[in-house]
């Protein structure tokens, strides 16, 4: 079988972090706290790369977090992810933020709640670490409810609405509310997709927003109560 090697870029959201896949092992970094991903990734990459004895002609494909996520953040994976590939003529794996949350977690039936702020959720129900519709983006209170119990609920989600929780308790019985995106699950997920050669162009990558608009506007804000 021949040797697989993948980089992972996860920067979804304010924690940032990457990963190498190198045959089935993996090795994962946080990206510095307090800086901008955009400052911060090539040369976490180049040393993570550097450790585990590889060159960006050993891999095999870059992977990263195409979202839904901070638009800034998914930009800047997506930026960084089709620089490096188009650079050493490597395929892209998108991978969904929300679905590499789902199998972190570890359960067979998962709903991801991540928080997407403006008081909204990105969510999405998985079984088998398979995603049972489209994500979407929307209120606590209209998260839509399984009709089974015996659920795990993960993300921020749940901490940044307590009302959630509260909702999803009638279908959850495990909760994961620290559970946040992460390149290590980005890059398991990647290696499945690698190993069916479903890479794309690095041309043809793209963050997955989910929604559209990035704040508020002061009319709204103050009509939830907020300040102008």
């Amino acid at each position: 079988m021949r040797p697989m090697n993948l980089l992972a870029i996860e920067t979804s959201t304010e924690l940032g972090s990457i990963a190498v896949w190198r045959d089935g092992y993996l090795l994962r970094r946080d990206c510095p706290a307090g800086l901008a991903h955009s400052e911060t990734l090539l040369p976490l990459i180049g040393a993570t790369l550097h450790d585990m004895g590889l060159g960006f002609a050993d891999l095999n494909g870059i992977a990263f977090a195409a979202g839904p996520g901070s638009f800034t953040g998914l930009r800047v994976a997506c930026g960084v992810a089709q620089g490096l590939a188009m650079a050493h003529g490597l395929p892209v794996f998108p991978v969904g933020t929300l679905d590499a949350m789902a199998l972190a977690s570890g359960g067979e039936r998962v709903i991801v709640a991540l928080d997407a702020r403006m008081d909204e959720v990105y969510y999405g129900l998985f079984v088998a670490a398979a995603p049972l519709g489209p994500m979407a983006v929307c209120a606590p209170s209209l998260v839509p409810l399984p009709d089974t119990g015996g659920w795990l609920a993960c993300g921020n989600g749940l901490l940044a609405y307590p009302s959630l929780r509260e909702r999803l308790s009638v279908c959850v019985t495990h909760w994961q509310p620290d559970r946040m995106p992460d390149a290590g699950a980005v890059a398991r997920l990647a290696a499945r997709h690698l190993r069916r050669g479903a890479g794309v162009d690095a041309a043809e990558a793209a963050p997955l927003y989910v929604r559209n608009k990035v704040a508020l506007t002061v009319v709204e804000r103050l009509a939830r109560g907020g300040r102008a």
